[in-house]
């Protein structure tokens, strides 16, 4: 067994890189609404947005593949190695979207090349996570797994946390202009740095002893994926393992992290920063809660707290989001004063007459505080007629109350994420032999998150926009029916097929 401070250096070491990982995947979502305005044909911005949501969800679709091929290398050369060309694989990615010109300076080029970065990126992260908390896990000692692993869960809210402080820190440096214009790229640029020292930290570790103990005794798979996926047996767990627990722990986790986000800024209009704060806020007070849920699934067991928290998502997102709703909703405000500055710019066309593009921002003040701040853009013809009139952009700005209430609605959903993702990497990790561990778990975990969780941004969005009319008075709950549905889907199934006690096998 090895000793407190050695397990340490190996979490130390393990999750450095994987929250390095984390951060460089999450700042494309992070940055989606700037995203959709340079790497996409411009003219409707909700088609630029779903397209952005579209190739953010691409980077999660992908990554049961770089499960199945970066888990067989693990589980043929060993987890160290492994995990070491995942982390330059994915940094390298991050760094050259930073690089990529504009859609107007190389037309579709450019959201081409952002696609294979993207894809790359959840190659790399399919091959990540599993070396990760495999090798923390088979370091640690039996009875104190979950607690040691739950560290690795940490990575991801951090990386997202991360990746919105830098953003935080860079837009108030740059300015919103500036950085809408080009600062947007240094928080991908800023990756590489950290990835090389990640990279030298890693290359000093040793591997994992139940790995170097398997191969001295000549255990070592021939076929990872022939005894993962072939044998019936053990693919009865990869099933249980998908359908049972990971499809809706990827939902509630990307509902909590992801959609929340996007709800916030993109559904009810509050500003960047205040929607980056408020995550960042609620990122921040949960980070503990990975560990506390950890610890206490190595006491009460894995099972009754992941399914506990599925279920308390299901009841509690839609109260939740209409209260998220009912605090940024203006109509019911008391409104004390408006201004308005109109713009007008001529455009000719056929014949003698012109166009008129009128551009009307109105600053409307509110009497708890808020401030909402409405850009409409009307097209006239010169004879008078209305052609378009569209609702350009909507950018509401809290008054205290109602940010410190979002904050702690987010706080609680954030809660449901830290119970069904603190054990989930040991329940994996304890579901399958050491021989084809690393393939066996990073299968069911990276199609549960990166096709379940991954659509859910795009699809949820999807939903919303379409429901949203006047015959609809609660069109922007409607994304919320598919994290219930397969977060209920997942509950039954859980309950049914999950056993107090895993599948135990040797290590």
């Amino acid at each position: 067994m090895k000793s407190t401070n050695s397990i340490r250096s190996i979490i130390i070491a393990s999750s450095l890189g994987t929250l390095i990982e984390w951060y460089d995947f999450f700042i494309f979502g992070s940055l989606a609404v700037v995203i959709s305005t340079k790497f996409f044909p411009q003219g409707n911005q909700t088609v630029a947005f779903l397209s952005t949501l579209a190739t953010f969800a691409a980077g999660f679709v992908v990554r049961p593949f770089g499960a199945l091929f970066f888990g067989r290398l693990g589980d043929l050369i060993g987890r160290k190695y492994t995990f070491m060309v995942t982390l330059l694989l994915m940094g390298g990615s991050t760094f050259l979207i930073g690089c990529v010109p504009n859609y107007a300076t190389i037309g579709y080029w450019a959201p081409l090349l952002v696609l294979i970065l993207r894809l790359l990126q959840g190659l790399a992260l399919g091959g990540e996570y599993g070396g990760a908390a495999t090798y923390v896990a088979e370091y640690s000692p039996s009875s104190e797994r979950g607690f040691w692993t739950s560290w690795i869960q940490i990575t991801g809210a951090a990386g997202l946390f991360i990746s919105l402080i830098v953003i935080l820190i860079t837009r108030n440096i740059l300015g919103t202009t500036s950085f809408e214009d080009w600062g947007w790229r240094i928080p991908f640029w800023i990756s590489i740095i950290m990835v090389i020292i990640s990279f030298f930290i890693r290359r000093n570790m040793e591997e994992s002893p139940v790995y170097s103990k398997i191969k001295a005794e000549g255990k070592v798979s021939k076929n990872p994926l022939k005894e993962s996926f072939g044998n019936r047996y053990n693919f009865k767990f990869v099933l249980v393992a998908l359908f049972g627990v990971t499809m809706g722990q990827g939902v509630v986790c990307y509902t909590g992290q992801f959609y929340a986000l996007s709800f916030i800024g993109k559904v009810c209009g509050v500003v960047n920063q205040q929607t980056d704060s408020i995550m960042a806020i609620a990122l921040l007070a949960t980070t503990p809660f990975y560990i506390v849920f950890g610890g206490l699934s190595d006491k009460i067991g894995r099972k009754q707290i992941m399914m506990f928290g599925i279920l308390l998502a299901i009841i509690a997102y839609r109260p939740i989001y209409s209260e998220i709703f009912s605090n940024t909703e203006c109509s019911k405000k008391i409104e004390i004063t408006e201004k308005r500055k109109t713009k007008i710019t001529s455009f000719p066309i056929e014949g003698s007459a012109s166009r008129l593009i009128q551009t009307t921002v109105t600053t409307s003040f509110y009497t708890d505080g808020t401030t909402m701040e409405l850009i409409k853009k009307d097209t006239l013809l010169s004879n008078g007629i209305v052609k378009e009139n569209k609702e350009i952009k909507k950018s509401i700005t809290l008054n205290n109350t109602s940010y410190w209430t979002i904050v702690l609605l987010v706080f609680i959903q954030l809660l449901f994420v830290t119970m069904v993702y603190g054990p989930i990497a040991v329940f994996l990790v304890e579901l399958f032999p050491a021989k084809i561990r690393y393939t066996s778990m990073s299968l069911p975990y990276h199609i549960g998150n990166g096709v379940f969780g991954g659509l859910l941004p795009t699809v949820a969005t999807y939903l919303v926009t379409t429901a949203k009319s006047e015959n609809n008075p609660e069109w922007y709950l409607n994304g919320l029916w598919y994290p219930i549905i397969i977060g209920a889907v997942c509950f039954v199934i859980g309950m049914i097929f999950l056993n107090k006690t895993n599948n135990k096998t040797e290590d």
